[in-house]
């Protein structure tokens, strides 16, 4: 039986141990202090009258307005 040779491997490639990321560019995010919603809130409430209802409906518009959500 004829006498066979094992090939040679190619030589391997160095890993690359992490993907490079791209900068990505911060935006600027406003915050919103806990008394500026609560006095948007409240003169939304002031503006409905002082009616009785849902007064996270009144916070969660004032977030959005704050925040330019609006």
């Amino acid at each position: 039986m004829p006498e066979t040779k094992k090939k040679e491997k190619a030589p391997t490639k160095p890993r690359q141990t992490a993907a490079k990321k791209k900068a990505v560019p911060t935006t600027s995010r406003r915050t919103v202090s806990h008394e500026e919603v609560a006095k948007l809130a409240h003169r939304f409430w002031a503006e409905r009258g002082h009616q009785p209802g849902r007064p996270e409906d009144d916070w969660f518009r004032a977030e959005q307005e704050l925040l330019g959500k609006a």
